[in-house]
């Protein structure tokens, strides 16, 4: 399958002015082709599109929407070993680790398809006419959610395709019934527009309207900016820095209309380790604390970057069992030199602070862009102290937090910023200690789990891919699970309309078919 580097406006291939190429980052070569930039005119067309594709496609029955989303799943499928192959040259990850994550960007799609045909998403309210009640009749009042508008999509990096063109973001947009606009990412704009192009055909397969997708590539700042800052767009969905995403939310809270930023940003994803627990199975849980600290190079938004425990003896078992993992873990590809270059100031940084003991080093890479991991420690007092130890180091780099006691966990947890995530390591005889930090632990973290890693997200219904800030811009939703489609909605309430000008969803005889809840009373079709 060709790759041109064209920008997708609609179903129009363009051409920029400037080019840029995609970098392997196990050489620093380019890979071809060029790839053109995306501008201000791109921007523009592409939104006028999208706002033009907005009323029809969001009022498209659930099942033509379910089968759109079929079909992207379908065409990036028949993509086949082009996409992984170009995937692992741009990114640097291992062929097993793409085809897993192409699988789970199939299958999001295909949730969300059974998302839409559920139809619990409109969430059907309707308070029927009360005309004889006293002292004042009751009108007929009806409530359904509606698609926001165009959405702003801004591809990942540490994710070619489950968080990028077709990612959730994108899927849960779709599923709502709002035209998209990815701004691709140009570590690996050739898998992005493989992508692209899959979504285009079955858009053009499905009868939806041009302008429902737009791919623009582009390295600029300028070119995401002026996306956020187009009226026509009305949400943005991005995954990647702290200081990217707040760039994004500045601009989209200073325009005439301010629109949501569902920004996924920064964590650490602290992880408390219980005395019994470290008792029992210190050297185990050292072990595999290193494997998942040291996974695909650590360049997931859910790495352990923090331990906090107890000092003592049992502690050292656990650290140094996490020690010797890692001292034995080869050095691994990092994504961009970029993100290497990040990961190698966050390391020396930690290694400057006098504060700060080296516990162990991995073997450093012989390659361009490898991540040499890092495992370090400190007491409660020097963390509490410094909060430069509490930001986030992308890549395998952890921190141990020693405690006089199970106060000072408390106090340590109650001092960290917002989190995607919170592990508790424990035992049945560690269950005391552990009560009171649950509703602490879920003031700062979207999911909180027990005797596991966090290094692993579920697509499901019930996740929660999110959290306080920064975590995230908005912690009251996800962006991975089915309650994503809810960021990119909005109520509207009809009143005393006849039924046959009310839109489908809340006519009489539920043509949908979707749950509604009838004064009151929920009941299904």
């Amino acid at each position: 399958m060709e790759i041109t580097g064209a920008i997708l406006v609609g179903s129009a291939d363009r051409v920029g002015e400037a080019g840029f190429a995609a970098v392997d980052p196990a050489t620093g070569r380019n890979i071809g082709p060029d790839f053109h930039e995306a501008g201000a005119a791109d921007v523009a067309d592409a939104a006028a599109l999208a706002d033009g594709a907005f009323a029809i496609f969001s009022e498209t029955a659930p099942e033509a929407r379910a089968l759109f989303l079929e079909t992207i799943a379908e065409e990036i499928a028949a993509i086949g070993d082009a996409l992984i192959e170009r995937a692992m040259r741009e990114s640097g990850l291992p062929r097993a680790r793409l085809e897993g994550e192409r699988g789970r960007t199939i299958g999001q799609l295909r949730l969300f398809a059974s998302v839409v045909r559920e139809g619990g998403w409109l969430d059907v309210t309707i308070d029927p006419a009360q005309p004889d009640r006293a002292p004042l009749p009751r009108p007929d009042l009806r409530r359904r959610n509606v698609a926001l508008g165009p959405v702003a999509v801004f591809g990942a990096s540490n994710f070619p395709l489950a968080f990028s063109v077709a990612g959730g973001d994108t899927a849960s947009a779709f599923a709502a019934g709002c035209p998209v606009i990815v701004k691709g990412h140009p570590a690996h704009p050739g898998t992005g527009e493989l992508v692209a192009r899959a979504i285009r055909r079955a858009a053009e397969r499905c009868g939806m309207p041009e302008g429902v997708f737009s791919y623009l590539p582009g390295t600029t700042n300028e070119l995401g900016a002026a996306l956020v800052a187009d009226p026509r767009v009305k949400a943005v969905g991005f995954t990647g820095s702290r200081g990217g995403g707040l760039a994004l939310v500045r601009i989209a809270s200073e325009r005439a209309e301010p629109i949501p930023v569902y920004a996924e940003m920064s964590s650490i994803n602290p992880v408390v380790l219980f005395p019994a627990a470290a008792k029992a199975r210190g050297a185990a849980l050292g072990e595999a604390y290193a494997a998942s600290l040291t996974m695909g190079a650590g360049q997931f938004c859910t790495n352990p970057g923090l331990v906090i425990a107890l000092d003592g003896s049992d502690l050292d078992a656990f650290v140094g069992a996490a020690a010797a993992t890692l001292g034995q873990s080869p050095a691994q590809q990092m994504l961009t030199p970029a993100i290497h270059s990040a990961f190698g100031r966050g390391v020396d940084a930690l290694r400057a602070n006098d504060a700060v003991e080296t516990v162990a080093r991995g073997p450093a890479g012989e390659g361009e862009n490898q991540a040499q991991a890092a495992l370090f420690g400190t007491d409660a007092a020097a963390f509490a102290r410094d909060p430069a130890l509490g930001d986030e180091v992308f890549g395998s780099s952890s921190i141990v937090v020693r405690a006089a006691d199970p106060a000072e966990i408390a106090q340590l947890v109650g001092g960290l910023e917002g989190q995607l995530t919170a592990t508790l390591l424990f035992d049945e005889a560690d269950e005391e200690l552990v009560a009171p930090l649950i509703p602490l632990l879920a003031r700062k973290a979207g999911r909180i789990l027990a005797n596991g890693w966090p290094t692993g997200v579920e697509v499901c219904h019930a996740m929660v891919h999110g959290g306080p800030f920064p975590a995230t811009s908005d912690s009251r939703t996800t962006s991975v699970g089915a309650l994503a489609i809810m960021r990119f909605l909005r109520p509207v309430c009809y009143q005393n309309l006849p039924d046959h000008l009310l839109p489908a969803a809340l006519r009489q005889d539920n043509p949908y078919g979707a749950p509604r809840r009838v004064d009151g009373v929920l009941t299904l079709a």
